[in-house]
């Protein structure tokens, strides 16, 4: 198979899309500018940058990989067990690679998976990592950041996960901790099972905004 043959095919549909040439379009993909339209072609909902901080490797490097495996013919599931598997990523790194890898096939719509959306966001925060576990799990620091509180605890591995019901409307929120040294710990939120592509927009925006209140208040007290 040619290599980076999907990759290649993510940035010529966003050429015929925009008419940009490959290198623009390729800078752009690789940014996953969250204010792209649907109309410029499909995106990715990673950056470059942060896909390489978090497993080692650029995209188009784990869009050959995928290729080369097999991965167009596999389940979203079992793909990501096997990025897991074969390459020790954690969770989140795993569904990310392989879910943009879905998208830029035409295998799914943005967020989409077998039981609902998803939405993810993250930010890299000046605290050690269990600080940053306890602004999420201890339900009164939570209400500095969150005060709308639809976050109800159903399991904690301090300080590396946490996992919450959320609302009324049957999704969940799942977050990784990782510490990243020098004071400094990322928090990974992932909220799964939204109904539709509405409220994964606007819950994408909304966890957004949430993260920068999580740093904004931890990095002051």
């Amino acid at each position: 198979m040619t290599q980076q043959k999907s990759f290649k095919r993510l940035v010529r549909a966003r050429m015929e899309k925009t008419g940009e040439s490959y290198t623009a379009a390729r800078a752009r993909i690789l940014a996953a500018d969250p204010g792209q339209k649907a109309t410029e072609g499909p995106a990715l909902s990673v950056s470059e940058a942060v896909i390489a901080e978090r497993t080692g490797r650029g995209w188009e490097e784990w869009f050959n990989l995928l290729d080369s495996w097999g991965a167009y013919d596999v389940p979203q599931p079992e793909a990501s067990d096997w990025a897991a598997r074969e390459f020790g990523l954690d969770r989140w790194s795993a569904q990310a690679v392989t879910i943009n890898y879905q998208r830029a096939r035409g295998l799914r719509a943005v967020g989409e998976h077998a039981d609902g959306f998803t939405v993810t966001a993250s930010k890299t925060i000046a605290v050690p990592v269990d600080r940053l576990f306890d602004a999420f799990v201890d339900a009164s620091q939570r209400a500095g950041w969150l005060p709308e509180g639809g976050l109800r605890e159903r399991t904690a591995t301090r300080p590396r996960s946490a996992r919450f019901d959320w609302g009324d409307d049957g999704s969940r929120v799942v977050v990784f901790f990782t510490e990243k040294g020098d004071g400094r710990s990322l928090a990974s939120v992932s909220h799964e099972r939204l109904p539709d592509g509405e409220a994964a927009e606007r819950m994408k925006a909304f966890w957004r905004e949430r993260v920068t209140a999580v740093k904004e208040l931890v990095e002051q007290t």
